[in-house]
């Protein structure tokens, strides 16, 4: 008869065997899956090439200079008639004008169209009335345009060309009469209750006017132009502006005549691009309080043109299709001439009486 210890250390050894041989079997099975598992997900791993990071967003621009804006709320460009007579100089904020077109009006002397958009200085001036060519110039930007006043045939082909008319003589609100100027070369205006003036189909921002260099790629006139020290222009005989490169700057400065153009403030009147077009200038049958006959650049067809850009100048041609459609600007191989992204002054230079010299 067996002892019951004994007994009891048979059935734990037979118990022990049978575990061991099931702990094996399960070992083995567990190691049968896991060299599966992984090897499935070595070859998982390997086929599923490294994830490409999307590339970043392109920089949003302003469409009248070509410079980065990041996110702005769209607004719309402020088209803005500023004088140019003796009486109006030192004007006040001219540097902030995205585009300023120079144009001849009667008795020879010039007036500006200042265009604003990614800029809005507290105040310009002075205002002064519509003339002929502006909506020509204007409209392309559907925007708003503002003045001091006009003939009535002249306001009206303002509206005509889907322009906003904000008006002093109209009530439009954002005039006033400043107190160190006389009458009329006092009117100034603030952009800023001008733009909140935009009705719901004057709201959008401006297209493009001009076409600019990309980032790391070189202007048109900087990559394939003559060096130049200064533009000598004649636009009557009242009208001389002239521009000189200044290296320091990475401008062109502006001068009438032999004195420099400053603002208000003193500050210097400076360009990143000079666009010089060659027009045709006519008599309309309109006459100013002096009986002067009042001129009209004709802004549509084609001619010859001058860009500066980065102290070097190019001759191009421009283009101009309809009022609506903006300037082209084109090579000899009729590819688009790219500007330096910043501000543009534009040079309405007759044909016939006026004269470009380079030098």
């Amino acid at each position: 008869m067996d002892h019951p210890a004994r007994t009891a250390s048979r059935l734990t050894r037979r118990h022990l065997g049978a575990a061991l041989l099931v702990g094996v079997a399960l070992a083995g099975t567990v190691s049968c899956g896991g060299g599966e598992d992984t090897s499935a997900a070595a070859s998982s791993t390997t086929a599923t090439p490294p994830s490409t990071p999307a590339p970043p967003p392109p920089p949003v621009l302003w469409p009248l200079t070509g410079l980065e804006s990041g996110a702005v709320p769209p607004h719309p460009a402020l088209a803005v008639k500023i004088e140019n007579s003796l009486d109006a100089r030192p004007q006040t904020g001219l540097n902030a004008a995205d585009v300023v077109w120079e144009e001849v009006v009667e008795g020879g002397i010039t007036r500006f169209v200042a265009v604003y958009h990614s800029t809005l200085p507290d105040e310009i001036g002075p205002v002064r009335s519509v003339r002929p060519m502006d909506p020509a110039i204007a409209a392309p930007l559907h925007g708003l345009f503002a003045f001091s006043g006009g003939q009535a045939g002249y306001v009206q082909a303002v509206s005509d060309a889907g322009l906003q008319v904000l008006s002093l003589d109209a009530g439009s609100d954002g005039f006033y009469r400043a107190d160190d100027r006389y009458a009329p070369h006092n009117v100034y205006a603030a952009p800023l209750t001008l733009i909140g003036q935009a009705d719901a189909d004057h709201l959008a921002a401006p297209a493009g006017q001009f076409a600019f260099a990309a980032i790391g790629e070189q202007p048109t006139a900087a990559a394939a132009g003559t060096p130049a020290a200064f533009l000598d222009l004649t636009l009557s005989g009242a009208g001389h502006p002239a521009w000189a490169w200044s290296a320091p700057d990475g401008k062109w400065a502006r001068a009438e005549g032999d004195t420099p153009s400053v603002e208000a403030d003193g500050t210097p009147m400076r360009a990143t691009n000079v666009v010089v077009l060659r027009v045709d200038v006519v008599n309309t049958s309109g006459v100013d309080p002096a009986g002067n006959p009042v001129p009209e650049t004709v802004m549509t067809g084609r001619g010859e043109a001058l860009v500066a850009t980065g102290g070097m100048t190019m001759p191009v041609t421009w283009v101009k299709n309809s009022d609506a459609e903006p300037l082209v600007l084109l090579d000899p191989n009729g590819n688009p001439i790219r500007l330096a992204p910043g501000n543009t002054w534009v040079e309405l230079v007759p044909n016939g009486t006026g004269a470009v010299t380079v030098g």
